[in-house]
C-alpha cells in the first residue's frame, strides 16, 4: 500500500510497487539491506547516504523528523568515518615502525647481549664473561657454575668487593681443570658480609643469532646461540 501527498490532502491507493514515498515496512527493510550490502556488510559513505536519503523519503510528511536529529546523524557518521581513517593511518604507521625496528634489530645479529638469572652459554672454546651486581660492600663472593642438569661444575672464591657491578670470567673449566662440554650453564653468586650470606644477581653475555617478530604481540625476539629467545625490551646491555 502506498501513500501519496499533494498539497495538504492525503490519499491512499492500492499499488503493488511503491512510488516516490515508501511506506511498506518490507520495502524499507529491503532498501536498507541494499544500502548495507557490499564490503562484507560494512557501511561506507555511499551506503550511508543511500540509507539517509531513504530515511528522508520514508518519513511521515505530517510528522517529519526534527532537523536536529538529521544533523546529529550526519555528525555521528562524519566522526565515525574520521575515526576509521585515523585507525587505518595508525595501522600503517605501526607496520612502518615495526619494519624499522626489525631493520635496526638486525644490526644486533652477531653481537653479545646481557642476559639475567645467571644463564651462561658456553660454546666449548671461548670463556664466559659476566657481572655480579652488589647492593652494598661485601667481604667475599662465591661463584658456582652448575650444568643444565644441576650438577656443580666449578666453584670460585673472590675477595672483598665494593658496591656496584664487578666483572668475572669463567674459562669453561671444571674444578678438575677439564674443559666442560658446550651448552647452557647457570652461574650463582653468594655474598658474605660479617658472617651473613646472601645471593646476588648475575648477568652474562650471549651471542644473538637471529631476530624475529611475534605475529600476535609485535614484540621483537632475539634468538641466542643456544636456540633460546629473549625479548628485546629486556636487553639492558650490549657487548661486542
Amino acid at each position: 500500500m502506498t501513500t501519496t501527498t499533494t498539497g495538504a490532502a492525503t490519499s491512499v491507493s492500492n499499488s503493488a510497487t511503491p512510488s516516490n514515498i515508501m511506506t511498506t515496512a518490507q520495502y524499507k527493510q529491503n532498501q536498507q539491506q541494499a544500502a548495507l550490502s557490499g564490503d562484507n556488510g560494512a557501511m561506507g559513505q555511499s551506503a550511508f547516504l543511500t540509507l539517509f536519503t531513504t530515511q528522508l523519503k520514508s518519513q511521515d510528511p505530517l510528522n517529519p523528523m526534527d532537523n536536529t536529529a538529521f544533523v546529529a546523524q550526519l555528525a555521528q557518521f562524519s566522526q565515525l568515518e574520521a575515526t576509521t581513517k585515523m585507525s587505518t593511518s595508525m595501522d600503517g604507521l605501526v607496520k612502518s615502525l615495526s619494519s624499522s625496528q626489525i631493520s635496526g634489530a638486525a644490526n644486533m645479529i652477531g653481537k653479545k647481549i646481557g642476559i639475567t638469572d645467571g644463564k651462561a652459554i658456553f660454546d666449548g672454546t671461548n670463556p664466559v664473561t659476566g657481572t655480579v651486581s652488589l647492593p652494598s660492600d661485601v667481604d667475599s663472593v662465591t661463584l658456582k657454575v652448575y650444568s643444565s642438569t644441576g650438577t656443580l661444575v666449578r666453584t670460585g672464591q673472590i675477595g672483598a668487593q665494593k658496591q656496584g657491578d664487578f666483572p668475572f670470567t669463567w674459562d669453561g673449566l671444571d674444578d678438575a681443570g677439564n674443559t666442560t662440554a658446550s651448552g647452557t650453564y647457570r652461574i650463582e653468586a653468594t655474598t658474605n658480609t660479617f658472617g651473613t650470606t646472601a645471593t646476588a644477581p648475575v648477568s652474562t653475555l650471549a651471542t644473538v643469532r637471529s631476530v624475529t617478530t611475534d605475529a600476535t604481540t609485535g614484540d621483537m625476539k632475539l634468538e641466542l646461540n643456544d636456540g633460546s629467545n629473549v625479548s628485546m625490551s629486556t636487553v639492558t646491555r650490549i657487548g661486542s
